[in-house]
């Protein structure tokens, strides 16, 4: 059960981490890395991604937990 606490919830946050990288914001930093002619990694987004591994990396710790 708790795998599959744990695989929600990482779907959860990446679908979020998903939608907040393809949304268009005001403060989004200068472009840090040029994927395609239009398309690249803001600045921003390196804090996004930086939080979605720290958040991962605590699921995969909640998940490995032995009980108790």
């Amino acid at each position: 059960m708790r795998t599959a606490a744990g695989a929600l919830v990482a779907l959860v946050l990446s679908g979020f981490t998903a939608l907040l990288l393809h949304g268009t914001y005001e403060f989004e930093g200068p472009v840090v890395l040029t994927l395609t002619f239009n398309h690249g990694l803001h600045a921003g987004d390196v804090l996004l991604l930086l939080g979605w591994l720290v958040a991962m990396a605590a699921v995969v710790l909640l998940v490995r937990r032995p009980s108790r």
